[in-house]
């Protein structure tokens, strides 16, 4: 033996003592449910992480066991997410805008033990809670509150168990490839489907996504996560927070524009994650104001793509870089940010913000193809147009509770994403494989349409869909929703795209609803606009 290195898991459980002892006086700032904000800190949230791990060993859970979580992005669910995952249970970060229908399918089919639950949601754990068939506690998160024990007898209180609870608890020492959290997918058809993250892929997913190719965290950042705990996991943020060291700006149940500004400019946030439709909120809520966001060095989005309208907005007016990022359930979530090399430094202005429109390039521990309909891969040249799929340290192999693999033959995981990836990497989301509109045998990307539709001013969102039509299969049409106060006409729409796209990609028509359908993530439900309209081309005789 010509000599070794020390052997430690790669543990969940780590990044809070991390983030404990040498970050310990880095706040946490949160919005409670009552709008009230709450400050504590690294340390602090160590503690009370090991307390609270201590006193639900206590409750006759086993690790393994899953545990839910119904709740807003909050101190007191930061501190259950470590608990369960660093004592070696599952956290399960339930989205409560799904119907309960769904939360019923997805509960039971996790098996939960128990669900942590904030009191806007009180109603669902109320309406639900004789369906759920393996759940033993319900655990409100907050002190003792007679509302809530009047309505959900035998509650547990979260500051009652920390009352109870170890703050010398040790966190036990558990292989890295055991389970710490699990998403369901946000499917628009079936049943969602439950991914299984492990420590060890949560960690190597919290090192890529830190480094300045990716994300660019570090301690020195004062990071606002708009985009929920219930979403992919916050998109790894809470981790990643507690990996740096970064000061956290959770927003609790406050996801409006006027909000998140005063967040933003109080607490001197400099990062901020979310949406496309809650940036199209704070960006109307800082015009409204005056303020510039003087702080807000950079913003993520994700999610679905944005309009180059909005990114231009941050860059241009608020001096703000938007990065804009790709990555599913089943990828942890990231699987692409879109950074820029060294070489893209000389680009002109217009070439080096067109550059970023795209979804990015790959960290290290994750790799990307688009093949062709029969599986052979597409030349990565910017160009060619294939099924995107990816492989890495961080990807789906099986999905919980299920024994066939999710991969092809050959270990890829298909996206259902239809993309390009040029000679560097970086790859262009041109829409999803079900929303592609095709025409006379050609595809028409949505995604460059509805860019294009949103940036006119009295367009508040647009989607753009496949309409049927008798020659050419299907034709692409618009549905928007107006901005507040605004009035704009079909045909001033539609006379946005003549320089923009082929003459024979330009919208045969547009139409005005007063709200487009969205899934439980915030993304828009062509299937439904599909069904609604549809018909219209047939309808006008077209």
């Amino acid at each position: 033996m010509l000599g070794a290195m020390m052997k430690q898991e790669l543990l969940i459980s780590s990044l809070i003592e991390h983030a404990g002892k040498y970050h310990a006086d880095t706040e946490i700032v949160s919005r409670e449910t009552n709008g009230d904000l709450h400050t504590t800190n690294w340390g602090e949230t160590a503690i009370e992480a090991r307390k609270l791990a201590s006193s639900l060993s206590k409750m006759g859970l086993d690790q393994g066991d899953r545990v839910a979580t119904i709740a807003w992005n909050n101190h007191r669910h930061l501190k259950i997410w470590f608990a369960l995952s660093g004592s070696g249970l599952v956290c399960h970060t339930l989205n409560p805008r799904l119907f309960p229908e769904q939360l019923i399918f997805i509960i039971n089919d996790a098996g939960n033990k128990a669900i942590f639950f904030d009191k806007t949601f009180m109603p669902l754990i109320v309406g639900t809670r004789e369906h759920l068939k393996a759940v033993e506690h319900f655990i409100y998160m907050g002190p003792h509150d007679e509302e809530v024990a009047a309505a959900v007898p035998g509650a547990i209180f979260f500051d009652d168990l920390m009352g109870g609870g170890d703050g010398d608890y040790q966190w036990p020492q558990l292989p890295e490839d055991t389970p710490c959290s699990l998403c369901y997918t946000s499917g628009t058809t079936g049943h969602p489907k439950g991914v299984l993250y492990t420590n060890r892929s949560t960690m190597l997913h919290s090192f890529a996504i830190s480094l300045p190719d990716a994300l660019s965290l570090s301690a020195s950042e004062i990071i606002l996560p708009v985009v929920p705990m219930f979403h992919a996991n916050a998109w790894g943020i809470p981790y990643c927070a507690a990996m740096t060291g970064a000061k956290l700006v959770m927003p609790g149940p406050g996801l409006d524009g006027d909000s998140l500004l005063g967040l933003i400019d109080s607490q001197k946030v400099t990062l901020a994650l979310g949406v496309p439709t809650i940036w199209m909120m704070l960006l109307d809520a800082a015009e409204k104001s005056g303020s510039k966001m003087e702080t807000l060095r950079r913003n993520v989005i994700g999610g679905s793509a944005a309009a180059p309208s909005m990114i231009a907005t941050f860059r241009d007016k608020y001096d703000c870089d938007t990065i804009h990022a790709w990555g599913m359930t089943e990828t942890s979530p990231l699987g692409t940010a879109n950074m820029p090399k060294a070489k893209h430094a000389d680009l002109a202005p217009d070439a080096r913000a067109a550059l970023r429109l795209g979804q990015g390039r790959p960290p290290f521990g994750i790799d990307l193809r688009i093949v062709d309909e029969n599986g052979v891969a597409l030349p990565h040249d910017g160009v060619a147009e294939g099924a995107l799929q990816v492989r890495g340290h961080w990807v789906v192999d099986t999905y919980f509770g299920m024994t066939e693999t999710a991969m092809t033959d050959d270990g890829w995981f298909d996206t259902g994403d239809v993309s390009t990836i040029d000679a560097d990497g970086y790859m262009v989301i041109r829409d999803r494989t079900k929303d592609i509109i095709k025409s006379g045998g050609e595809w028409i990307s949505s995604v460059d349409l509805e860019g294009i539709a949103v940036a006119h001013p009295g367009i508040a969102m647009a989607a753009a869909i496949g309409a049927k039509h008798p020659k050419w299969d299907e034709r692409p049409m618009i549905v928007a929703v107006k901005a507040d106060g605004a009035n704009p006409t079909e045909e001033e729409v539609i006379a946005l795209f003549a320089d923009k796209v082929a003459k024979w990609q330009i919208p045969d028509a547009v139409v005005f609803t007063d709200a487009i359908p969205l899934n439980g993530t915030g993304k828009m439900l062509k299937n439904k606009l599909r069904e609604q309209f549809g018909d219209t081309l047939i309808e006008r005789g077209v």
